[in-house]
């Protein structure tokens, strides 16, 4: 009975820690919550439909000539309608922990940079391919929606909360993610990965007095103790 007794315990328990954790960083989650609808919408449409209303929230060339405070403001709060449960993953894994330790306004700041910045670097190297002749003049109405580059942004900003060594080797891992992509497929997508990395690399003032640099190492010392 006293087993039986503490399994209610210890789920309430752990539900009471995730509610704290969501109310300790609110604008992903919010963010979060709405990209959780704009999934179901565009699951719920036909495919030439989903399409059509997700590229008039296209951040391509000719959008962001026509309305770029629309498409910017608007293509953050949609994704292609798969994958929000692994979004979910990333979200807590990058965009909570920024939060948490920049605060909302700076961890927004960061995102806002990554996303704005890398749009419109990615953007103007497809637009020079295309006045180059490199791609195609419909290039220009291409499908760009999402919130990827905010997320690379953030996931970068988060290598100066690490302590050396391990900052260097969570820098080696986020090339390794950003970088070959550039080289082995050469889409204005994956230019656009690696912008938002450097970008969020460069908000590093905005990380100056927020402390608690955290050493990965009190994991194991902690899992070795436990062990014990």
């Amino acid at each position: 009975m006293a087993t039986s007794g503490r399994i209610p315990a210890r789920i309430g328990s752990a539900v009471a820690a995730a509610g704290r954790w969501v109310r300790s960083a609110p604008g992903t989650y919010l963010w979060l919550a709405a990209l959780a609808v704009t999934t179901l919408i565009i699951a719920r449409l036909p495919p030439e439909e989903a399409r059509a209303w997700l590229g008039h929230r296209s951040t391509n060339l000719h959008h962001l000539g026509e309305d770029p405070v629309r498409v910017l403001i608007g293509s953050a709060f949609w994704t292609d309608g798969g994958g929000w449960f692994g979004y979910a993953v990333l979200f807590t894994l990058f965009h909570a922990n920024a939060e948490r330790w920049l605060g909302t306004v700076r961890w927004l700041v960061v995102a806002a940079v990554a996303h704005v910045g890398a749009t419109y670097l990615s953007q103007g190297v497809l637009l020079w391919a295309i006045r180059r002749g490199h791609a195609p003049e419909q290039a220009m109405f291409t499908l760009d929606v999402g919130v990827s580059y905010a997320l690379a942004g953030v996931a970068a900003v988060l290598a100066y909360r690490l302590v050396w060594p391990w900052r260097l080797l969570y820098l080696v891992g986020l090339a390794a993610v950003v970088l070959p992509p550039i080289f082995l497929h050469r889409t204005f997508t994956d230019i656009g990965h690696a912008s938002a990395a450097a970008l969020g690399l460069a908000c590093y003032p905005l990380t100056r007095g927020r402390g608690g640099r955290w050493d990965p190492a009190t994991l194991l010392s902690k899992g070795k103790i436990a062990g014990k």
